[in-house]
Order: C-alpha cells, then sequence, then structure tokens
C-alpha cells in the first residue's frame, strides 16, 4: 500500500472518532525517521486539545487500525496537538487563517530570499497572497515548501 493510500484509509477511520467527540482532523502522515515509520494523527478542538483528548483518539484509532491490519511496516502512532505554529495545508486552514501572520518557505529564492514573513490576505488553488511591508506579494502554490502560522514570541 502506498504511503497516500495508508494516510487517505487512516483519515477514513479517524475521522469518526473525530466527529464523534467535536474536534477536528488537521492532519495525518506517515513518515519514516530513522528506521521508525510514524503514523501521526494532529487533532484539535475550540480551546485546544488536551492530553485526555489525544488518548481518547489513540485507543479507539488504534483498535480500529488492529482490526484492518492494513500498514505492512511496524510503525509508531502518535496522536497530538499541530502546535502552536501549525502548518497550513487545506483549504479550511488557510480559510481560517486570512488576516493572521503567517511564515512562507520557498523551495528556490525568490528576490534573492526564501523565507518570508506578512499577513495572509487571500489564497486560491495556486496562490497564496501575503502583505508583507504595506506591499501585496503573491506566490505559486507549487513554489511553497511550507506555509504555517507565524509564532509571536
Amino acid at each position: 500500500m502506498k504511503r497516500t493510500e495508508i494516510v487517505a484509509r487512516v483519515e477514513e477511520l479517524v475521522n469518526p472518532i473525530i466527529d464523534e467527540n467535536h474536534f477536528e482532523l488537521v492532519d495525518v502522515e506517515y513518515v519514516k525517521e530513522g528506521a521508525n515509520w510514524y503514523l501521526r494523527v494532529y487533532a484539535d478542538k475550540e480551546g485546544g486539545i488536551n492530553i485526555n483528548d489525544c488518548v481518547l483518539i489513540s485507543r479507539a484509532l488504534e483498535e480500529k487500525l488492529d482490526e484492518e491490519d492494513f500498514i505492512a511496516d511496524a510503525y509508531i502512532l502518535e496522536v497530538s496537538s499541530p502546535g502552536l505554529g501549525r502548518p497550513l495545508k487545506k483549504e479550511k486552514d488557510f480559510k481560517r487563517s486570512i488576516g493572521e501572520a503567517v511564515e512562507l518557505k520557498l523551495y528556490k529564492a525568490e528576490d534573492k530570499q526564501k523565507e518570508f514573513e506578512g499577513i495572509l490576505v487571500a489564497y486560491t488553488d495556486d496562490t497564496v497572497t501575503l502583505e508583507i511591508d504595506e506591499a501585496e506579494k503573491v506566490f505559486e502554490r507549487k513554489n511553497i515548501a511550507m506555509i504555517r502560522l507565524a509564532i509571536d514570541f
């Protein structure tokens, strides 16, 4: 089974758990780090997700994963909050973040830089527009390596 198929199937399995408990599924990833495979589920809710919520999701999902047993590799299941600097990946992430400060990293430099910070003012399927120093700059989505909410300390 391909990585994208595993992620899609896990999303199908976890969504009823997420919906039943009034959480939000932020992301699912299946990645290899070093010698280990990790199946990560990021969830959130109004006011923030806590450790008990993560345990609830983890136990319920673990049962379903054991029943279906479709992942060939040994893996470590992690359920957590997306954290403060959550990446923007889905339509709802972008929609919720309009007017927020974001950090954007490009695969290759534009205007002699790869990293930008600004206010997310618009997005389409193909572009992201930031307000940087009172001017708007449009970035092609295909050139964006990562975009996330900016962390203000």
